[in-house]
């Protein structure tokens, strides 16, 4: 066998080179693999509503493309996945006002792509279904503009879905037809074959029909549909607006003025209708239709609204307060090198772990630095923060009060011993005082600060005015500030059947000093315990 022109060593070197070249390509594939150059336009499916349903290969390319084109239906989270600085485009339309008409979206799509730029078109549902996809993908393809579909799932079958409704059933249906309802009533004839679709076996689907459900129901009956067929509505399918009906193919008409349906809606003909009442899983959750206010800061967010969504709440995200890292961090970088002269370490928030561990890393130090200190953490959250740097807290009250903190140190034997406190700028003194009272020698450690955040401010105002906001969630008193320094005490106070939720005590209190009793409080003062105590409020409602 002839010998490697490489030494060993060399060759080792040139397969470490290799994979580490392909892992490059791989990573740079990755930002690109939306398209082999950068004028492209993808016509993606947004999905019915629910953001839990765009697909992967979607939620990928709105994650890497230039400018993002959507549709009415688009959502924040949604909208969440594109890049910071990604051009976004309104452009929805909604029956009977049009941002934007579809000769000058198709023009704006091909303009864009031009600039050699990637470009995702967002739209409801799936682009090819009643979507008028196809009509911008030939626009494209008639200009010269690459193009891909990204299928998304439509409303026609996630509607009927989660109202409970199989379109197809061995014991019913074998077959599903749709049907655009959105035919012009004056037209001499109809492009539909109503004989054909009464006599069928097939579940009916309409889509865009409630301005024409009437003529919809008594064409099928003269048709020789039975006025008894099973029936069934669903308006804004999939999101916290979801609902449904189920009726016959006779008194469709009268259901849907009774139950205020509108657009968008879907009308559902056939036999399949009858599992509504037993499969219908969605119309279980216990929040849905209910619309909260989430008043934490963008990055606390996430675990309330998260599990407030998976109730069926719709969660509107209100962050009256931001944090901020100190623009002065001498402070912060002195005690973090000198941590070895501390007896306790006392973290009093999540944030507080988060930005002081993030100085002792630019530092080049990490949780070693804390050998020597004892830990102690307010609550489960902070604990767990505590433990994802490495550490084990030594205390955690049973309380998760400044109060029991205190005390709980003081059981310890805190008198004569060095205690840090990172923690915000403008924080609760009861702490440090009720320490130092015990002799201990406290030193409080700002290492981040707060600052109001009115962004979402005119929904909260809207939905207010219009007495349709369920609920208001308050994690601290700092929330509570904020939240009336935006939105006027006087339109709270009109509207007394909107639920002001507080974790816990100190946040009542600075509730009530706003002249405001809370009306859901939890026992313990965790985030989980003040979603279940939401949860038995409004079922007694």
């Amino acid at each position: 066998m002839p010998s490697s022109p490489f030494p060993g060593r060399q060759l080792q070197a040139f397969f470490r080179f290799r994979q580490d070249f392909l892992q490059y390509i791989s990573a740079f594939s990755e930002r690109q693999n939306i398209g082999d150059s950068g004028m492209k336009v993808y016509l993606i499916g947004a999905g019915p509503g629910d953001p839990g349903l765009l697909t992967l290969r979607g939620r990928d390319i709105l994650a890497a493309a230039d400018v993002v084109v959507y549709d009415y239906l688009a959502s924040d989270e949604l909208l969440a996945h594109t890049r910071p600085d990604a051009e976004r485009i309104y452009v929805g339309k909604i029956a009977g006002n049009h941002a934007l008409p579809q000769p000058q979206i198709n023009e704006l799509l091909i303009a864009k792509a031009r600039e050699g730029k990637e470009v995702a078109r967002l739209k409801g549902g799936d682009p090819y279904i009643f979507g008028r996809g196809g009509e911008e993908a030939e626009a494209l393809l008639k200009a010269g503009i690459p193009f891909e579909e990204v299928p998304g799932i439509s409303s026609v079958i996630a509607g009927p879905a989660y109202a409970g409704i199989p379109l197809t059933h061995r014991a019913f249906a074998s077959s599903v037809t749709i049907i655009t309802g959105h035919e012009d009533p004056t037209k001499p004839e109809s492009a539909h074959n109503w004989k054909a679709l009464a006599a069928s076996a097939s579940t009916l689907v309409f889509v865009m029909g409630m301005k024409n459900l009437a003529q919809i129901s008594s064409k099928l009956m003269e048709a020789g549909l039975a006025g008894d067929t099973p029936a069934a509505l669903v308006t804004w399918a999939t999101t916290p607006r979801h609902r449904s009906c189920v009726c016959t193919l006779a008194t469709l008409p009268k259901a849907a003025e009774e139950g205020g349906f509108k657009n968008p809606s879907l009308i559902v003909v056939g036999k399949v209708a009858t599992l509504h009442d037993s499969l219908n899983w969605f119309e279980q959750k216990p929040l849905l239709g209910r619309s909260v206010v989430v008043t934490r800061a963008r990055e606390q967010a996430s675990g309330l609204a998260t599990r407030l969504s998976a109730l069926g709440a719709e969660v509107i995200q209100f962050p009256t307060i931001a944090f901020h890292s100190l623009a002065d961090t001498a402070e912060v970088d002195s005690a973090a090198r000198s941590l070895s002269g501390y007896d306790w370490v006392v973290f009093t928030s999540v944030n507080g772990v988060r930005f002081f561990m993030e100085r002792l890393n630019a530092l080049g130090l990490d949780a070693r630095a804390f050998a020597g200190c004892r830990v102690a953490a307010i609550g489960p959250a902070t604990a767990k923060a505590v433990k994802e740097t490495g550490i084990i807290p030594d205390f955690v009250p049973e309380s998760y009060v400044a109060e029991s903190v205190a005390q709980g140190l003081v059981a310890q034997g805190i008198a004569g011993k060095k205690v840090l406190i990172p923690r915000a700028r403008q924080a609760r003194e009861v702490l440090p005082e009720e320490l130092r009272k015990a002799g201990a020698e406290v030193l409080v450690l700002p290492v981040y600060e707060t600052v109001p955040d009115t962004g979402n401010k005119e929904a909260v105002l809207e939905r207010l005015e219009e007495g349709t906001l369920s609920a208001v969630t308050f994690g601290s008193s700092s929330t509570v500030e904020n939240f009336f320094a935006s939105i006027p005490e006087e339109l709270v106070r009109r509207h007394p059947e909107t639920a002001l939720c507080v974790i816990g005590p100190v946040t009542a209190g600075t509730l009530k000093k706003h002249g405001f009793e809370p009306t859901v409080q939890p026992e313990a003062y965790t985030i989980p315990a003040l979603v279940e105590a939401m949860k038995e409020h409004f079922a007694k409602k």
